[in-house]
């Protein structure tokens, strides 16, 4: 059962799409018919699957979540490393850290306008690491 670690640079928040990398390690795997387990190693950065069109959906989604876990929230405590630290917490908690996706024909079973993303909830870019299972 392969298991392949991918490392994304992201440019900040916000939703990017690593379905091309998940795709790669089911090809390196050559397994026909399967799952594929995404993990995101992170507190503070989560995974999902969503529309990969239109980017408007995307930022909707950014702008909502947003809305729902502002920053700044006097009742947080967790903070050193800035106003976006305990959101970005609260926000992966409230999303997903893995994600199951079936392999049909050596290929994921995702639909027409489905993506992997992996979705980065503190400001700065940040270096992210993911662990694919094939099995």
């Amino acid at each position: 059962m392969p298991v392949t670690r991918i490392t994304i640079q992201t440019p900040g928040q916000g939703l990017h799409e690593i379905t091309d990398r998940v795709e790669q390690a089911v090809r390196e795997a050559g397994v026909a018919d399967g799952l594929a387990t995404i993990l995101i190693q992170h507190t503070s950065a989560s995974l999902t699957i969503q529309e990969n069109a239109d980017p408007s959906a995307r930022h909707d989604l950014q702008t909502w979540l947003s809305r729902l876990v502002p920053e700044h929230d006097p009742h947080f405590t967790h903070t050193a490393e800035g106003p976006d630290d305990m959101p970005s917490h609260i926000k992966a908690a409230l999303t997903a850290t893995s994600l199951s996706v079936p392999i049909m024909g050596g290929k994921l079973a995702l639909g027409t306008w489905q993506g992997i993303y992996l979705w980065e909830h503190r400001r700065l870019p940040q270096h992210r690491r993911c662990v694919v299972h094939i099995a």
